[in-house]
């Protein structure tokens, strides 16, 4: 298999249909653990019907923003929606954030996309409180790595004295049982909601900032910027207190039953994040390969070949796969 055939599986999480033409011998259905997005999706009730002829009522949109504020911990005030958190992130460099703009690696490809720099985590210190916006995501990806909030406090600090910004990437926040970190006027949060809720093709995100950068965001995405399916769910969804609560109970028990089927098979799971596990080995080549070729999909990573990312399976039967395939090898 070529370098470029691998960029498909390398860039992004999910890609079943290059898997599948790379893989065509691979027993179906696939097994897709290359993303970190919840695997047991919140579900609309019975009921919740949604009207997609019309244009998406701004009411609706003032709703589903303050019930995403209430969830955030937040005044509604602060919180706009955007079509995806990654849609955010590319509009930044546009919206007046201090440049040049620093990421941390590793980290989402998104980022250093946008970035003008890159530093190590390792290196952080050494970049807080220059001038310029902090790009960091908070648990990081894919190593799962949480910053306290007593860390992101003196980060914000830092770059607000030096007239810069923090950009805060929470794409996972939701499945930690704390809440993100909100504070500071320039502070720029990103909020994904797919990820938790396992709806990533809902393309619903939010950012989190002051009200005068706010209102360029909305200059720019206009007065319709997410679906009417995305306003319906997406409110509906942050108001499930119950399922909110009984979800970041059942991450945490799906994450432990991995970490323990792949130490069974001598790799060690790093991270936080119960919605995705990163393992280090020599070997990460030959397992994402024999993986594949028995129709599973992890995540490779083009700049660390020694590097996976194990997204949870959704049930007994799933993590029974997994475990054959490695026992096979």
């Amino acid at each position: 298999m070529t370098q470029a055939e691998m960029a498909a599986l390398t860039y992004h999480g999910g890609r079943i249909d290059a898997a599948k033409a790379l893989f065509p011998n691979a027993p179906a259905p696939w097994l897709d653990l290359s993303t970190g997005i919840n695997p047991v999706p919140w579900t609309p009730p019975e009921g919740l019907d949604v009207d997609a002829g019309p244009l998406p009522d701004r009411g609706a949109l003032a709703r589903l923003e303050a019930l995403a504020a209430a969830h955030f911990g937040v005044a509604a005030e602060r919180v706009a929606a955007v079509p995806g958190s990654e849609m955010a992130l590319r509009l930044l460099p546009l919206l007046g954030v201090a440049q040049p703009i620093v990421a941390l690696r590793p980290s989402y490809g998104t980022h250093g996309a946008i970035a003008t720099t890159r530093v190590d985590h390792a290196a952080l210190e050494n970049w807080a409180g220059q001038s310029g916006s902090l790009l960091l995501a908070n648990p990081n990806n894919p190593d799962g790595v949480v910053h306290t909030g007593g860390t992101l406090a003196r980060l914000a600090e830092a770059q607000a004295h030096a007239g810069g910004w923090l950009i805060l990437d929470e794409a996972f926040a939701d499945a930690m049982p704390d809440p993100g970190f909100t504070g500071g006027a320039r502070v720029v949060v990103l909020r994904s909601f797919g990820k938790f809720f396992g709806l990533a093709g809902v393309r619903l995100g939010f950012v989190i900032a002051a009200p005068a950068l706010l209102s360029r965001f909305r200059g720019l995405l206009g007065d319709w910027p997410v679906s009417s399916h995305a306003m319906v769910w997406g409110g509906a969804a942050y108001a499930d207190r119950g399922w909110i609560a009984a979800t970041r109970l059942a991450l945490v028990e799906r994450a432990a039953a991995l970490d323990a089927v792949l130490a069974r098979h001598g790799l060690v799971a790093t991270g936080a994040c119960p919605l995705f596990r990163m393992v280090e080995t020599p070997d990460a080549g030959s397992v994402f390969h024999r993986l594949a070729a028995a129709g599973i999909l992890v995540r490779p990573f083009a700049d660390a070949p020694q590097r996976l990312r194990f997204g949870v399976p959704a049930s007994l039967a799933e993590l029974a796969r997994l475990d054959k395939v490695l026992s096979d090898g």
